[in-house]
């Protein structure tokens, strides 16, 4: 048998993972965004833990990105770690393809950076911008998205108003003031409309919280 002819398990595994995710219905697709962010929303727990102390979320916060990033490299190596791995493989998006998926890696980033740059209130109200309005602006642009939005990458409009409906009730909620929590909606909004996919996980709280440095 000729050699370029041989077909490795790996290849056949590769091959299988990429006709499903290329083959994604739009059923599929919002089940996918709806485990991803459920999965997004977990990060709200580092608001909690800032009460102990900044050390505990940041510790956290290295552990998971460590422990994850671990199962990744073994997924890529056929070593499928409990849990984790069967996880990442059925929240992967359609553009992840089989690659390294870094959403979890920039969505702890985004904790990390915040809890280390900004005070602890501003460093909430940025971990509370990027899991409520990231987290519901792509579950309802996916589900009931209808206007599309230029220069956006495919976002619909009715998305990016959920995303600032969402960030303004849950600041106000937590802040007790209007005015502060409507210009921190409307810089997550901002910066969530931009086609950056898991970057946006670095660049909203860093917004949110560097205007909640200037308006809280």
């Amino acid at each position: 048998m000729r050699i370029d002819h041989v077909v490795t398990r790996a290849d056949r595994i590769d091959h299988e993972q990429n006709r499903r995710i290329h083959f994604q219905s739009p059923a599929e697709e919002i089940k996918i965004e709806l485990t991803r962010k459920s999965l997004h929303l977990l990060i709200i727990i580092c608001i909690p833990l800032l009460d102990i102390s900044p050390a505990v979320p940041i510790v956290a916060l290295l552990i998971g990105m460590l422990v994850y990033s671990t199962s990744e490299w073994l997924r890529h190596r056929e070593i499928i770690v409990p849990i984790i791995a069967p996880i990442t493989e059925h929240a992967a998006r359609r553009r992840d393809g089989n690659r390294f998926v870094i959403g979890p890696i920039t969505l702890a980033l985004g904790a990390l950076l915040a809890i280390i740059i900004f005070d602890p209130l501003q460093a909430k109200v940025a971990i509370l911008a990027l899991a409520i309005g990231d987290s519901f602006s792509s579950l309802i642009g996916k589900s009931f998205g209808r206007i599309p939005m230029p220069l956006s990458g495919g976002k619909s409009f009715e998305g990016s108003v959920f995303c600032f409906l969402t960030v303004l009730v849950a600041v106000f909620v937590f802040t007790g003031k209007f005015i502060p929590a409507l210009i921190i909606a409307a810089a997550t909004a901002s910066v969530e409309f931009w086609p950056t996919k898991d970057w946006d996980n670095i660049l909203i709280p860093l917004a949110a919280g560097i205007i909640a440095s200037i308006v809280l």
